[in-house]
C-alpha cells in the first residue's frame, strides 16, 4: 500500500481501523524520514509492544513502512544575484529548483533548465504546491514581498525555511506571522539569517554558505 503526503492512500492491506491507523502514522514516516516497523494485535492480547486492534480476524500482523524520498526541490523566492548564485549551486548540487519572483530578473535565461513562476504576486505562489519534503529560501529583500512568501511556505510546513537577513528581520517576520494566528511551531522553525558562518562577503559567497546549510540540513 503507498500512502502519499495528502493521506490518500494506494492499495489495501485490507482496510479496518489498522488500515487507518497506518495512514496517519504513514504521514509521520514521511515527515521524519525514517523507516518504522509496527506489531498489531488482531482482536487477541496484546503482547508488550503490540498495539492493540478491535478484529475478529485474531492474530497478529507486521507492518513495516519506508519512506520514498522524492530527489531533494529547493523553491527559491527571489532572483536577484544571491538567487541566481544558489539556483546555479542548487542544481549542481542535485537540487531540483523553482523560482518564484515577479521581477525582471526572474527568467529562463538567468535560470536555465529550472522552473521560473514570474506572473503577479503574490498570487503566483499558488501556482507551486510547497510539499513537506521542500527546501524553501527567501532571497528577496522587500518586507511584503517576504511576509507574502513566507506566510504560504509556513502554512505548507516544509523541511526547510531560510531568510536572507538580519536576525532582527527574522525576529519581526516571526512576530508578524504569530500574530495572525499562524502554527507557532511552524513559524519558529523559519532559520534566519540563512546559510553558514563563513563570513561570507560576495553574492557567490553567500550562495555557497546556503547551499552548504540545505546540504547539511538534507544529510542530518
Amino acid at each position: 500500500m503507498l500512502v502519499t503526503d495528502k493521506g490518500e492512500a494506494i492499495g489495501t492491506i485490507g482496510g479496518g481501523s489498522m488500515e487507518r491507523l497506518l495512514v496517519s502514522r504513514a504521514l509521520e514516516v514521511m515527515k521524519e524520514g525514517k523507516p518504522r516497523s509496527y506489531h498489531f494485535a488482531m482482536g487477541i492480547p496484546a503482547r508488550e509492544g503490540m498495539i492493540p486492534v478491535d478484529s475478529k480476524c485474531g492474530g497478529e500482523v507486521k507492518i513495516f513502512m519506508d519512506p520514498i524520498n522524492p530527489d531533494p526541490r529547493l523553491v527559491i523566492m527571489g532572483s536577484g544575484l544571491i538567487a541566481q548564485a544558489v539556483a546555479r549551486y542548487a542544481v549542481d548540487c542535485g537540487f531540483t529548483v523553482i523560482i518564484i519572483d515577479d521581477a525582471d530578473t526572474a527568467t529562463e535565461e538567468k535560470f536555465p533548465e529550472m522552473t521560473v513562476v514570474n506572473s503577479t504576486y503574490p498570487d503566483s505562489l499558488k501556482k507551486v504546491q510547497i510539499r513537506p519534503s521542500d527546501y524553501v529560501t527567501m532571497l528577496h529583500g522587500e518586507t511584503d514581498f517576504e511576509i507574502d512568501g513566507l506566510r504560504y511556505a509556513v502554512r505548507a510546513n516544509p523541511s526547510y525555511i531560510g531568510l536572507l537577513g538580519s536576525g532582527n528581520k527574522r525576529k519581526e517576520h516571526v512576530k508578524q506571522l504569530k500574530s495572525e494566528g499562524l502554527d507557532p511551531e511552524a513559524v519558529e522553525k523559519i532559520k534566519g539569517p540563512i546559510g553558514l558562518e563563513i563570513d561570507a562577503e560576495t553574492p557567490e559567497e553567500i550562495a555557497i554558505s546556503i547551499v552548504a546549510e540545505l546540504i547539511q540540513k538534507k544529510r542530518c
